[in-house]
């Protein structure tokens, strides 16, 4: 969710890891690439002055941010919705999928940009007064390998718009704080930088048990009490702590009935993969983290894609402990 990538040289993932792409110095944080395509050309001309329009300035606003995360890791930033401005939303618009299925609203990304000045300036107001209101997800099924289904949300446009622009502000914070060995939905990493430090953990350490986790309905048991107390920790502005809250409860709709959403968050949420990685920060990660250097007598390593993990333990003894977590 960036459109400059910041490389740090000299960072190793936890424990001495390293996969072949190199995090960041301190905890590995990396800007996440925006899932961009070649620009409509219809929409090219209209969209270029928004893509430039003070967007050196914008750049440098986010920059600050993060050097501010990075300097003091207690920080607790009080005023950040002034981030979220035309030109980042406008950029956040050219990010998204061309092709992608439209949400409840019906309007397709072709459809947005016809008016995409007009459309944008209204947006903008609207969040800054307090007047934009998250739509419902569209729920549609798909297929998984074991023959279950798996819940799919697909977001509204201009949904996808604010939790994208929104997004790329967090971001900047805490791809400070995540930890090296997270490797699912973060900047310029992949499942195939988890295999690589998978690979050299199982090489190169003194490994005899490994355990496959995988966290059982991950998405759709996020507690949102506790997804608040923990965007808490960093964030003070109340504005963008009530845009969440908005996401999270903007419910379902499904056949045409609307699915008021308790806990979770959408899979397919433009949002939801930086919350996910934040919930798992605080209540694995960091936890993890502790425990490998307090309690585990030999080595143990923790590689985590997302909500799957493979931590990997010297004795049989501190497997069972990683599981439990």
């Amino acid at each position: 969710m960036s459109d400059k990538t910041r490389m740090n040289g000299g960072g190793e993932s936890s424990d001495g890891i390293v996969p072949a792409k190199q995090p960041n110095e301190d905890q590995g944080g990396l800007q996440e690439a925006v899932e961009g395509r070649p620009s409509a050309k219809k929409n090219t001309e209209q969209t270029n002055s928004y893509r430039t329009q003070s967007w050196e300035s914008e750049s440098s606003g986010l920059e600050r941010v993060r050097e501010a995360a990075k300097e003091d890791k207690e920080k607790r930033f009080t005023a950040l919705l002034h981030h979220v401005t035309i030109p980042l939303l406008a950029s956040s618009y050219n990010s998204l999928k061309r092709q992608a299925a439209a949400g409840v609203d019906g309007v397709t990304w072709e459809e947005y940009g016809e008016d995409l000045a007009e459309r944008l300036a209204e947006l903008h107001g609207r969040i800054h007064r307090g007047a934009y209101r998250a739509q419902p997800s569209r729920r549609v099924w798909i297929p998984k390998p074991d023959g279950k289904q798996r819940p799919l949300g697909i977001a509204a446009l201009e949904d996808k718009i604010v939790q994208h622009a929104v997004g790329r502000v967090l971001n900047q914070i805490w791809e400070e704080d995540f930890l090296g060995f997270s490797y699912g939905f973060r900047p310029e990493r992949s499942q195939h930088d988890a295999l690589d430090a998978l690979y050299v953990g199982i090489t190169r350490k003194k490994v005899d048990w490994i355990i496959d986790l995988d966290i059982r309905s991950f998405f759709d048991k996020i507690g949102h009490e506790w997804m608040v107390k923990f965007v808490e920790h960093r964030i003070g502005d109340q504005r963008i702590v009530r845009l969440i809250q908005k996401w999270l409860k903007a419910g379902v709709m499904e056949d045409g009935k609307w699915f008021g959403t308790e806990e979770g968050t959408p899979q397919g949420s433009v949002i939801s993969p930086i919350l996910a990685n934040l919930y798992l920060h605080y209540v694995l990660d960091v936890w993890a983290q502790a425990w490998r250097k307090k309690v585990a007598g030999g080595e143990m390593i923790l590689v985590r894609y997302a909500d799957d993990g493979a931590p990997r333990a010297q004795r049989a003894e501190e497997g069972p402990m990683c599981v439990t977590a």
